[in-house]
């Protein structure tokens, strides 16, 4: 498979071209892109408050407050006994 050269450009003019609505593709390397998905997940409500308590003190939204604690605890998996 042929890998695509993505043209190099400041992030300055990629924002001016992406404001003018000129494609961007070329500019893009899609192989790297990272791909998300939405879920759902229901907290009682102690957690909420606390999830909010901690958002606050940390000037952050509470989706960053849960994606920033899974996100280290799946890079920091708890040894087998």
């Amino acid at each position: 498979m042929k890998q695509k050269k993505v043209k190099a450009i400041s992030s300055a003019e990629f924002d001016q071209k992406f404001d003018q609505g000129v494609d961007i593709s070329p500019y893009v390397d899609f192989d790297q892109a990272i791909i998300v998905k939405r879920v759902n997940v229901d907290f009682p409500d102690w957690m909420i408050k606390r999830l909010d308590r901690e958002a606050a003190k940390l000037n952050i939204s509470r989706q960053a407050v849960i994606k920033m604690w899974i996100s280290d605890r799946l890079s920091h998996p708890p040894r087998a006994a």
